[in-house]
């Protein structure tokens, strides 16, 4: 496979980066680690009037209809950008569920939303430690009505809708998983902000008490829609967090170059080349299995559960490799809130567990290579 961007979907990223460059500096994602907020409004209606929360959105809902490879590029950026933003929740899962398996209602109430900016989603699946799977999904659905607890569950105090995952039968059965939709506002719903490592990300608690729900997608296919919905967001998310690594060899590269120790930068130092040595191969090795999921993706290759996976897997041992020797190479400083880098490597820890753990992907991967093999 020899994969590239096209030169349009590069100058989109160079709009992007610039833009972002320009409306999301550090200060900007302090001042959300820092306050009370959630999240940055004003960006999140920048974005919204660039066309980057709808550009994976076909036109017929509102959005701009480009592709998925354009939603990689930017994805990547607002990686870079530590965007405080909603945009995961809301464009890689939420988005991504109604346009698999929403009808034709659904969908033209939300996309549109989406893609203006008038609307935040998420995805409720977690309830508690532990990785996705069926047996872990314990909140009931009865008659279109939902209760139980959901947590932790991404920008969930601030969104307006959630795909909720629920357990029609007794058992623990794929079978048994099912889609809602929820509208947060509508009411049966309790939101709880949870104190989590990284602030500019918000962590919610949702409790369901006789909340009233609508199913999205046919009611024993929830579990393979959400495998789905899991492996498109692991893509983009894999784009973040490369975005995310690439940003963080940036600054060690260019606080060794400025850095004079003993008369000389420490970049001079073979200490120093060998740790930046070893993020750009891990942040480079990462790229190039985030391009291939980007091709599965773009393509809906057969390959994509594979690829998702390995893009998944790579680009959360980078950029949380990345963050981390980022801070060695800035020394003492690097512990100090004053640099940034440690915003780094609050959101690569954060997007570590956000669609499940690395373990989790691991098994995803060894488990999908081997029923392919045995196929």
């Amino acid at each position: 496979m020899n994969f590239e961007f096209s030169d349009d979907q590069k100058q989109l990223r160079d709009q992007a980066r610039r833009f972002l460059a320009e409306k999301c500096p550090p200060k900007a994602v302090r001042a959300v680690l820092e306050g009370s907020a959630g999240y940055d409004k004003a960006l999140w209606s920048g974005l919204a009037e660039m066309g980057f929360l709808g550009v994976a959105i076909p036109e017929e809902f509102g959005g701009t209809g480009a592709g998925h490879l354009e939603l990689c590029v930017i994805a990547e950026e607002m990686g870079r950008a530590l965007a405080p933003v909603p945009f995961s929740s809301t464009v890689y899962l939420a988005a991504e569920a109604l346009m698999l398996a929403g009808n034709d209602a659904q969908k033209r109430k939300w996309l549109p939303k989406i893609a203006s900016g008038e609307a935040i989603g998420t995805l409720a699946l977690f309830e508690g430690p532990g990785n996705p799977s069926p047996q872990a999904i314990k909140l009931a659905a009865a008659n279109g009505v939902l209760n139980g607890v959901k947590t932790p569950v991404a920008d969930g105090a601030i969104a307006d809708f959630a795909i909720v995952a629920a357990r029609n039968g007794s058992g623990g059965r794929e079978a048994d998983v099912a889609l809602y939709l929820v509208d947060l506002k509508a009411g049966g719903v309790e939101a709880k902000t949870l104190t989590n490592l990284d602030p500019s990300r918000n962590q919610a608690e949702l409790t369901f008490k006789g909340c009233k729900a609508e199913p999205l997608g046919a009611a024993n296919e929830g579990w393979s829609i959400l495998t789905r919905v899991l492996d498109r967001a692991a893509v983009l998310m894999a784009f973040e967090q490369v975005g995310g690594a690439d940003r963080a060899l940036e600054m060690g590269r260019d606080y060794a170059l400025d850095r004079i120790a003993f008369g000389r930068p420490i970049g001079s130092f073979q200490a120093v080349k060998h740790i930046l040595a070893d993020m750009y191969v891990a942040a480079t090795l990462a790229r190039s299995n985030c391009y291939y999921g980007a091709w599965a993706l773009s393509t809906n290759a057969g390959e994509l559960p594979e690829a998702a996976a390995t893009a998944r897997i790579s680009a959360t041992q980078a950029f949380q490799h990345c963050s981390k020797q980022n801070i060695q190479v800035h020394g003492g400083m690097g512990f100090t809130w004053e640099f940034d880098c440690h915003l780094y490597y609050r959101r690569s820890n954060a997007l570590a567990l956000s669609l499940g753990s690395l373990s989790y992907w691991e098994d995803q991967l060894i488990e999908r290579m081997r029923k392919k093999n045995a196929a």
